[in-house]
């Protein structure tokens, strides 16, 4: 089995797992969008051990950077004479540099990982209902975006690793002749 289709199987399969848990029993407490936004960037970033260490930390710093941002956000009144939008554009522009300047940190080094988990986190806020104020900003609960983005980072990278293993093993199995000689036929 070549690379290209032990790794679209492989991919498939578990990207099924994944809904079925996101829809399924794990509703409200995993995206699916978010995990697999992580499961790309473990294979941009090269899909390997480092790749998983760079999605995981660099994906839950900007996780953590947008949180901060959402806090400042939500402390700048509406009625600010410059204007409640450039207050919140300011505030992103501050954490946008601080996270990636953080990258002189190596731990802190792969900005695409941190930029997609910022952007999650923003998605989350920004396009559910009652997500972005203080209460569910603060909040110990599975509606706190530091929560429940970071956790489906680390499921999604997880993921990614678990595609690029079972993608390995099904390279290895031997296809028998038979199928090999109907593929051809059917790809012709």
């Amino acid at each position: 089995m070549t690379n290209l289709t032990a790794l679209s199987f492989s991919i498939g399969i578990l990207a099924g797992v994944a809904t079925f848990l996101a829809i399924g029993p794990l509703a409200g407490y995993f995206f699916i969008w978010a995990a697999t936004i992580a499961w790309a960037a473990y294979f941009a970033l090269g899909g390997n051990q480092k790749a998983l260490k760079d999605t995981v930390t660099c994906g839950i710093f900007g996780i953590f950077m947008a949180w901060a941002t959402a806090i400042e956000i939500t402390l700048i009144p509406s009625n600010i004479v410059i204007g409640f939008p450039l207050m919140a554009a300011i505030a992103v522009t501050f954490a946008v540099v601080v996270m990636c300047l953080a990258a002189i940190f190596p731990v802190f080094s792969a900005i695409p990982a941190s930029v997609l988990g910022y952007s999650s986190t923003f998605a989350f806020l920004l396009q559910t209902p009652d997500k972005l104020n203080q209460e569910m900003l603060l909040s110990s609960t599975f509606h706190n975006p530091l929560i429940v983005i970071s956790l489906s980072f680390i499921i999604g990278a997880a993921f990614g690793v678990s595609s690029a293993r079972l993608s390995a093993m099904m390279q290895s199995l031997k296809v028998p002749d038979i199928f090999k000689k109907r593929m051809k036929r059917q790809l012709a």
